[in-house]
């Protein structure tokens, strides 16, 4: 085996391996729609430095990174719609005598 064979396997594997890790946190979301465990400003700097690493990855030769990188924009970009679509956190909203109220949205 070769050098590039067994950095092309060691690479498909890993691919396999960290998107089989992220799944089931995709498909709880899905299936739940229960995002208030996930931090916005967490799913905001995926999405950014998805970007910004694409820059990085189109510049490299078809592969497994190109796989696993779209695998973390889809899901990243996913997390991030969904939580803004289905966050139930709690809204405030002013009541009488300057009282704030907490409110629930509900999904």
């Amino acid at each position: 085996m070769t050098g590039a064979s067994v950095a092309l396997l060691a690479g498909t594997v890993s691919t396999i391996l960290f998107a089989s890790s992220a799944l089931p946190m995709v498909l709880k979301a899905i299936r739940t729609r229960d995002l208030r465990s996930y931090s916005p400003a967490n799913l905001v700097l995926a999405n950014v430095g998805n970007a910004v690493h694409c820059i990085y990855v189109v510049h490299l030769p078809p592969g497994p990174i190109w796989a696993l990188h779209g695998f973390y924009v889809v899901t990243s970009a996913l997390m991030l719609l969904w939580w803004l679509r289905y966050h139930t956190g709690p809204r405030y909203r002013p009541g009488p005598r300057g009282v704030v109220h907490e409110e629930r949205r509900l999904a």
